[in-house]
């Protein structure tokens, strides 16, 4: 494993490209991405909702912080499973909860795969960050074989010890565990922020305020986006007091690493089982035959501070 990347002020910023399907944690994510790194491009995929409003909805994410980064749309199912959504936490749209604008208009193209494949092909040392089903990182990988030594790396949103789909599995490796299984063995820098992270970090009511706090029109998009998130949250939960808000922890994995605490596991991905596919088997035997480690696993979060980062970059794009 490649060590984790600076936070140096003297460090340019971390090259990426963000592989989502807004949804309302892809959206905070987009946000600190264009704050705290390269953004590249931003390519979607089915997953959260339909492709159709994934892809509106990243573009509108981009209008709004006014940024020229490219929007490219890819993969509108699973490899080889039906397309599965999830409207009973987003909505239908996918970020229902707040008046949006129209989108500035179409994609920059329909061909994300071909679009990460060439990127990666002409500039080495990019990370790939998916924070939706990997659909679209699985078909570049298996296309191109050799993009996993030409990126820096993969810091993903999904796994953990536990599922929020099914038992066993968490969304977006439920959604394409086939996808996730490519690649998890890619064999490179792999960085997993699961459910066990990402559950600790919430937008409780009070983090909600501070965003609402802020002048703008963002901060007051996002805090609506917000309250509907979390109401799905609690509504759905015994004992959850926010939205999980996911999707970030990935970006910040990359530009705050020090917000974290981490372990090197091997970790693969069930595909075959009935009550099991997509579900993240982390090997946590203390056995000498466990195969090396293949993944940096982040347990724990500074939460008040990840979330002070992202009160901080809505408040830079906010006007």
């Amino acid at each position: 494993m490649s060590p984790a990347p600076s936070t140096s002020t003297s460090a340019p910023p971390v090259p990426i490209i963000l592989d989502c399907d807004p949804g309302h944690d892809d959206a905070i994510a987009i946000v600190v991405a264009a704050r705290h790194t390269e953004l590249v491009g931003i390519t979607t995929v089915a997953g959260n909702a339909p492709l159709s409003s994934t892809t509106r909805n990243a573009i509108i994410m981009r209008d709004l912080l006014e940024l020229a980064t490219p929007v490219h749309s890819g993969a509108n199912r699973p490899l080889i499973r039906p397309a599965r959504h999830a409207g009973y936490v987003h909505g239908a749209s996918g970020m229902d909860g707040a008046d949006l604008p129209e989108p500035s208009g179409p994609p920059a193209s329909h061909d994300a795969v071909g679009w990460i494949i060439e990127t990666c092909r002409q500039r080495e040392g990019i990370w790939l960050v998916p924070t939706g089903p990997m659909t679209n990182i699985a078909l570049a990988l298996r296309a191109a074989p050799d993009l996993a030594s030409r990126i820096a790396g993969i810091s993903l949103m999904g796994g953990g010890t536990f599922g929020n789909r099914t038992a066993a599995a968490e969304f977006n490796l439920w959604c394409d565990p086939e996808a996730a299984d490519i690649v998890f063995s890619y064999g490179g820098p792999l960085i997993m922020s699961g459910l066990d992270l990402t559950h600790q970090f919430q937008a409780l009511p009070h983090r909600i305020e501070m965003v609402r706090a802020l002048p703008g029109h963002l901060a007051a998009v996002l805090s609506d986006l917000f309250d509907f998130f979390s109401a799905t949250y609690t509504s759905r939960h015994h004992h959850i007091d926010g939205a999980a808000v996911h999707d970030p922890c990935a970006v910040m994995a990359l530009t705050h690493p020090d917000l974290f605490t981490r372990r090197l596991a091997h970790v693969e991905i069930e595909t075959q089982g009935e009550r099991t596919a997509g579900m993240t088997i982390i090997d946590q035997r203390d056995l000498k035959e466990v195969p090396d480690p293949n993944c940096d696993w982040l347990t724990g979060i500074d939460a008040d501070a990840g979330w002070q980062i992202i009160v901080d970059a809505i408040a830079h794009y906010s006007r």
